[in-house]
């Protein structure tokens, strides 16, 4: 079995950041796992199986590649997010339960 070649290997060239993503079971949704360096897709799949499902955790994997995905920052919570404070009716608080409902 041949060993993967070592970024250092292969001209001193960092593997890109991929985030792993997992799903426990059939019906639930993927949860963030952890992150890995590979070459590839196909080796970054594989190591992520080897490394965040060897209890049989998992029935399926995504990776992503890192500098694929664009996130808000925390340190602009309040503006990013201020616009949905305005809008009341989008949550439950906002409806009054009628008498007699029992379960909602």
């Amino acid at each position: 079995m041949s060993e993967t070649p070592t970024p250092e290997a292969r001209g001193g060239t960092d593997w890109p950041l991929w985030e792993v993503f997992v799903r426990s079971r059939r019906g639930l949704s993927h949860t963030h796992a952890g992150s890995l360096h590979a070459p590839d897709a196909e080796l970054a799949l594989r190591n992520a199986r080897d490394l965040y499902t060897r209890r049989g955790e998992g029935v399926s994997l995504w990776v992503v590649p890192s500098a694929a995905i664009t996130a808000s920052s925390p340190d602009e919570k309040d503006p990013f997010f201020e616009p949905a404070a305005d809008k009341p009716y989008r949550h439950p608080t906002f409806y009054e339960i009628p008498e007699g409902v029992k379960h909602l």
